[in-house]
């Protein structure tokens, strides 16, 4: 069949990736020159640690998926890194104990360790925590190269055709049209426009259950060392809710949040790039309309914790930056798909998983509409 996809971000391509591995020939859009929204504004993390449990088989799914990718297409870069969530109190190390503990942690590649463990992982992290809870299965791309990667290779196979600079402006069954009057025809469509959530998608399928989260990032100079695994801190057991449980909730009551960290609804995250710099975030923002600019207190925050935890100073932060990104708020979908027409399907809403569940995603609405 020929497919048409519409939004050249990771669910875009990741549905163009599936059709095009299925035997289907693919015009893909793209609204901008390159894809600049949530895809390349993101840490490049397959993060498996963290999931609910309904969410878990796709994470596991899409790791697979991944790593099968990156040694088709190297340009993106996947590493097994694996994750550390450092723990500085007793009542972060509970929830991992707790976590640990469970009959889903093997799956997950849980395990605690001590710091002596854990820097034999990360050499790199010679500052204060009391323990580790170690993620073996979590993983890396460079979110910056992936898609230009994977369209080289989708262009490769002679049924793949990338159009960018493109807007889609009509949907029907019989394929769309463009800004500049062309009409591409197709015997499916599929719109995957991120947190473009008015527009077009608006007109197909009218007000959809999702909302949009904007975060704040930063990344530095090379490190100058290498630096094996991504970590967390114990904050991000509050935000994931595969950690959900006793442990968390007492976590929750007992141990107030920094005041910077909790009214930014922020964890830290941090990864090597390929280049050596270390990308850093992250702030959650619900309430639109999202302020214009970028506040400066979660960089301090954040600059000083990974300064804690690798007890040295950071090299000079080269790049600051917003993203915003598309959320599901339905709890019983690990993603929004709407089919308007037959041929019609719209999928968007990933939350902060898109990197993660992407080619997932993507195999099961390839599943779903019969592909």
């Amino acid at each position: 069949m020929r497919i048409i996809i519409v939004g050249g971000g990771i669910l875009g391509t990741a549905h163009a990736m599936e059709a095009v591995r299925r035997g289907h020939h693919v015009v893909h859009l793209e609204r901008e020159p390159e894809a600049r929204g949530a895809t390349v504004r993101n840490f490049g993390l397959v993060w498996v640690s963290g999931r609910t449990r309904g969410e878990l088989d796709a994470a596991l799914r899409a790791r697979e998926l991944w790593e099968r990718l990156g040694a088709a297409v190297p340009g993106i870069g996947f590493r097994p890194t694996g994750s550390l969530t450092l723990l500085r109190t007793p009542a972060e190390l509970a929830v991992a104990e707790e976590v640990a503990g469970r009959s889903d942690a093997a799956a997950r590649g849980f395990t605690v360790l001590d710091p002596d463990e854990a820097r034999t992982l990360n050499p790199a992290l010679r500052g204060k925590f009391v323990a580790a809870l170690h993620c073996s299965r979590d993983a890396a791309v460079e979110s910056r190269q992936a898609l230009p990667a994977i369209r080289a290779y989708l262009s490769a196979t002679g049924r793949y055709t990338f159009l960018p600079a493109t807007e889609v402006r009509a949907v029907s069954g019989h394929g769309v049209r463009d800004d500049h009057g062309t009409q591409h025809d197709g015997d499916l469509v599929v719109v995957c426009t991120g947190a473009a959530h008015g527009g077009l998608v608006r007109e197909l399928a009218g007000e959809l259950p999702v909302r949009r989260v904007r975060l704040q990032m930063m990344q530095t100079a090379p490190l100058g060392e290498q630096f094996p695994t991504a970590i967390a801190d114990g904050d991000s057991m509050r935000y994931y809710p595969g950690f959900a449980g006793a442990a968390a909730d007492d976590l929750a009551r007992t141990q107030p949040q920094d005041v910077v960290a909790e009214h930014h609804h922020m964890q830290l995250l941090c990864v090597q790039r390929l280049h050596g710099g270390l990308t850093i975030g992250d702030t959650h923002e619900y309430a639109e309309p999202f302020t214009f600019d970028v506040s400066e207190g979660p960089y301090t925050y954040l600059t000083g914790l990974v300064e804690e935890l690798l007890g040295r100073p950071l090299p000079p932060v080269e790049r600051r930056w917003a993203g915003v990104y598309s959320q599901c708020i339905d709890p019983g979908e690990l993603v929004c798909r709407r089919s308007p027409d037959a041929a019609v399907h719209i999928v968007t809403g990933p939350g902060g998983r898109g990197m993660t569940l992407g080619p997932a995603i993507a195999e099961q609405t390839a599943d779903l509409i019969g592909l």
